[in-house]
């Protein structure tokens, strides 16, 4: 099958590009590298040629509401309207457990994005899943040494790798809307997260733990953004990961 993943140079979006061609699969990556613009979709007729399904993994970090809505509803347009002039039979999307919990600016972008599929004319999947084990080294990251100012925020990781075979688990079947959330193993304090991170890296920073304020600190330190009902469910732990990616030099 031919498989288009949009941002598939990204962290789902390589494993996933990788993951179908171990399974025998065609894919083929529509990012700006590629000489498709996803926003203004420039060269996605062309790249959707022959395609039967798409997987969009597209991201952008940006944390205003406006530019948010702005980038996934146009970019999930773009997608689904070549991909139905282009006869594609399967649009699945990545989205993010709590979107509809948690009142931050970039996951009203997402909803956008999921009411965009929904409205299309390509059959859907949508699937919610929770923070990458990723998730902590791109916050550290973030934050300007020496100190790393982080929100108390509790999570349920997966990693990134476990999320990109479950997405293409479900390319390969029939559209089914909403599937269930996917999560990692267990339940995480971001806070103590970021301090074994650090510890795993040798590197000496002070940890500043603050909760966000009003409604969305309020939901992110408690389960808004932990799956609410049963679902799939990865195995790799973040200590697990840890060791796997500090031994690789990430």
């Amino acid at each position: 099958m031919r498989v288009a993943v949009a941002g598939g140079t990204g962290a789902v979006g390589r494993p996933v590009v990788e993951e179908l061609a171990a399974t025998g699969h065609e894919p083929v990556v529509l990012a700006r590298s590629r000489g498709v613009d996803l926003v203004s979709g420039a060269g996605l007729d062309a790249a959707l040629a022959g395609a039967e399904a798409v997987i969009d993994v597209s991201n952008r970090s940006v944390l205003g509401r406006g530019k948010a809505v702005a980038f996934f509803g146009s970019v999930s347009r773009n997608l689904l309207d070549a991909g139905a002039r282009a006869g594609v039979r399967h649009h699945l999307a990545l989205s993010i457990v709590g979107i509809d919990r948690v009142g931050h600016g970039y996951y009203q972008g997402k909803l956008r994005q999921e009411e965009v599929v929904k409205g299309g004319q390509v059959p859907w999947t949508v699937l919610r899943a929770t923070q990458f084990h990723e998730f902590v080294l791109q916050t550290l990251q973030q934050m300007p040494k020496p100190l790393a100012v982080v929100p108390r925020m509790n999570t349920q990781p997966v990693a990134a790798r476990e999320v990109a075979r479950h997405l293409v688990e479900l390319v390969l079947a029939p559209p089914r809307g909403m599937a269930p959330e996917l999560a990692g193993p267990s339940v995480e304090q971001l806070v103590d997260l970021v301090r074994r991170l650090l510890e795993a890296r040798h590197e000496r920073r002070l940890v500043v733990p603050v909760r966000l304020p009003g409604a969305v600190g309020a939901a992110m330190a408690g389960d808004g953004q932990l799956p609410a009902g049963p679902g799939p469910r990865g195995t790799e732990t973040f200590d697990e990961w840890l060791a796997r990616t500090v031994t690789r030099g990430a």
